[in-house]
């Protein structure tokens, strides 16, 4: 794979306004998502199912979009012909288990390590994923130079999430014994935005999101069922549903998260897409916690300050595309 710039052309500033609000209203769908799977954890009492029943509606969706519509079996019956060409490689069918496994780190940790502390790891996670998976190819625009604007803005957007959440990082009051636990969200965080570049490739190959959504959301639920069953068998469960209709939108946002994000990767490279998701998760938890607030949420000027600023960082890491496009015209 040779050293390449994101997949289009330069583009004017408005075009990059457009795709940088594309990236925070799909990152804003991870902490909704992770609102509406809290509260239907909190109904049955099953953390593991919860996750499951997410995947399950996703994929229910992604079936009827996919095979119910002109466009997604237009896109579906390209699948086949990518595969033989080896534009698509088995294992990246495999990427929805990376969601799975996300999900089951963040019910295993933040009981522990809080959310505060999570979200750090993550990030920290997703920023050096893009870095490393940019600069290896992974993505659909092949290997990505890492300039100092790229380098500068993936740092500054750890440090501006530090400072978002520094006033729960302070609260939280743990001892150093619980950091190893870090590592699986870091790991989660890293393995995502790779997830994210093979979900480029699928859409590049396809023409469209839908295809590959669809196997991720189908590879996460198996991977879930399966750990469910584990569990089942050995501890037992209590198989339960909700009756509030919301609890069952996880799957939707995971949707729009997951196939805006295929697309975005297409277009300004897995870093990038990875930093405007990142400032979209900051400022769709800000929103919830002023709009709909719960137990432990907290906003202060360090957590508006914060959130801004990894806007900022992905203003500069996009710089030198912005302001080649706007040479180019």
């Amino acid at each position: 794979m040779s050293t390449a710039e994101p997949a289009a052309g330069p583009r004017s500033p408005l075009v990059w306004i457009f795709l940088l609000l594309l990236m925070l209203a799909s990152g804003a769908a991870i902490p909704a998502q992770g609102r509406v799977n809290a509260a239907l954890t909190t109904e049955i009492g099953d953390p593991v199912l919860a996750a499951t029943i997410s995947f399950s509606v996703g994929t229910t969706i992604m079936i009827l979009v996919s095979f119910g519509t002109r466009r997604g079996r237009r896109s579906m019956s390209r699948v086949l012909p990518a595969v033989r060409a080896g534009h698509i490689r088995w294992w990246y069918f495999l990427a929805g288990c990376v969601g799975g496994y996300f999900v089951l780190t963040q019910t295993l940790t933040i009981g522990l390590i809080g959310v505060a502390v999570f979200t750090v790891a993550v990030v920290t996670g997703q920023t050096l994923g893009g870095l490393l998976w940019d600069r290896i190819g992974l993505g659909p625009a092949g290997r990505m130079r890492l300039n100092p604007f790229r380098i500068g803005g993936a740092a500054l957007t750890v440090l501006a999430v530090l400072w978002a959440v520094s006033p729960q990082l302070e609260a939280a009051g743990q001892g150093p014994a619980w950091l190893a636990l870090v590592l699986l969200p870091l790991s989660g965080g890293f393995l995502q935005a790779g997830q994210q570049a093979i979900n480029g490739r699928h859409s590049a190959a396809y023409g469209g999101p839908a295809p590959g959504t669809l196997f991720n959301f189908l590879a996460g639920t198996v991977f879930l069922l399966l750990i469910w069953a584990g569990k089942a068998l050995f501890v037992g469960v209590q198989p339960a549903l909700s009756d509030t209709w919301w609890h069952y939108l996880g799957g939707p946002l995971g949707i729009i998260f997951i196939a805006l994000g295929a697309l975005l990767v297409t277009r300004v490279g897995v870093l990038i897409a990875a930093m405007g998701m990142i400032a979209g998760q900051l400022l769709g938890s800000l929103l919830l916690d002023v709009l709909l607030p719960t137990a432990g949420s907290l906003v202060t000027t360090a957590t508006v300050l914060g959130t801004a600023l990894t806007l900022a960082a992905v203003v500069l890491a996009s710089l030198p595309d912005i302001l080649r496009g706007r040479t180019a015209r």
